[in-house]
């Protein structure tokens, strides 16, 4: 069982450190510009950061969710490879917009591409496997033969 889920977990556990680096910027951020919880407003500089952790954690169920479905249904390999595309579009996405909030636009929209795919290898590998299972019609070998 766990050869069919260890680049899931790999992959899930590289997203948990990134969104604790995210949140330990933020904690930085508040220290150098001196704004204590549960203040979430002041220099454009702090609220970057501070809204380029938010928007990430918003974020990360919904990528956890479509990683592990697209995974488990379609393909673990693919899926782990969009799924560390979208963390390196993340990480991208947060750097970006500490520096401008127009620096986030292309990694913000290549990250919400990766969960398009993602969303769609989840959709047809749960059908598949929902025809298969129910309806007893493998589509996979009726093309393959």
């Amino acid at each position: 069982m766990l050869e069919h889920i260890h680049l899931l977990a790999t992959v899930t556990i590289l997203g948990v450190l990134e969104q604790a680096y995210f949140f330990l910027q933020v904690i930085s951020a508040r220290r150098v510009f001196g704004i204590s919880p549960p203040k979430i407003s002041g220099p454009p500089e702090f609220e970057r950061i501070f809204r380029a952790q938010v928007n990430s954690s918003e974020y990360f169920p919904i990528f956890l969710a479509l990683l592990w479905q697209a995974g488990l249904f379609f393909h673990q390999g693919l899926a782990a490879a969009l799924g560390l595309l979208y963390l390196c579009a993340r990480y991208c996405y947060f750097t970006g917009y500490r520096t401008s909030s127009s620096e986030r636009l292309a990694p913000i929209y290549m990250s919400s591409g990766v969960l398009w795919i993602l969303l769609v290898a989840s959709a047809l590998g749960i059908l598949h496997f929902l025809i298969t299972h129910y309806v007893g019609l493998n589509i996979i070998q009726l093309l393959t033969s």
